[in-house]
């Protein structure tokens, strides 16, 4: 069993009930093909560096999912067919970082114990 970080960018226009389809139709890719989505995060709205497709922002989805090499490439050729997308990126990992939310909000970070003491001499 592989694992991979994979993340796709929607456009800007996409309707929340269109996200959350096109986030069940890729899971159901994966699972179809014995694959296992072990997280899935949404990022939202954010910007992007240069526009793509006269779009300067795109809602970001991240899976994190554990199976053979078929599924990704059977998750990229039905994501070059889709309109609603803007990219997809597939990253094989030797294993997951599940604690980290990196695009949480600040109000939510500072609660960690990450923040940094910053009166300290």
């Amino acid at each position: 069993m592989n694992l991979y970080e994979h993340t796709i960018v929607a456009r800007q226009d996409t309707s929340p009930a269109q996200v959350k389809a096109l986030s069940e139709k890729y899971s159901k890719i994966v699972e179809k093909n014995d694959g296992e989505i072990v997280q899935t995060e949404d990022w939202g709205l954010l910007n992007l560096a240069y526009a793509i497709k006269k779009n300067k922002k795109g809602i970001y989805m991240h899976f994190k999912i554990k199976g053979a090499g078929k599924i990704i490439e059977e998750l990229e050729r039905n994501e070059a067919i889709d309109k609603n997308l803007l990219r997809y990126i597939t990253v094989k990992v030797k294993k997951f970082d599940l604690e980290a939310k990196y695009f949480s909000k600040k109000d939510e970070y500072e609660k960690k114990e990450y923040k940094k003491d910053y009166n300290r001499g």
